[in-house]
């Protein structure tokens, strides 16, 4: 397996976080059905946030392109470092692992606790 660092942005702990992921070929067709956990760690059994095409967590844009959502509700209660998240492709028997990771950096905002 080999592995690429990208620069991208950090969540911040109590904000909304949007990041799109580009493919280079048509990974993510039209009626595709996607879900992805979020957890502290690859070995935490514990998942921070599901994210599924059902619930916004994660949106096709294009045959290329999907965005992930995480709702601020589900990055309030982050600490600072990181985390980890793939993408599975659950519309397929099997499903299908989409063959890549994610490592987020996490950070504390200065400016917190606003309603």
């Amino acid at each position: 397996m080999s592995v690429d660092v990208v620069d991208g942005p950090a969540i911040v702990a109590g904000y909304q976080y949007r990041l799109q992921i580009e493919a280079e070929g048509g990974l993510f067709p039209e009626g595709a059905v996607f879900t992805a956990q979020l957890r502290s760690k690859v070995s935490a059994a514990s998942v921070i946030a599901t994210l599924s095409t059902a619930n916004g967590g994660i949106v096709r844009v294009s045959d290329t392109v999907v965005e992930l959502v995480v709702a601020p509700e589900l990055t309030t209660g982050l600490a600072a470092g990181s985390v980890v998240i793939d993408l599975v492709r659950t519309d397929l028997i099997p499903p299908r692992h989409l063959s890549f990771f994610l490592e987020i950096p996490v950070v504390l905002p200065v400016t917190r606790g606003l309603p």
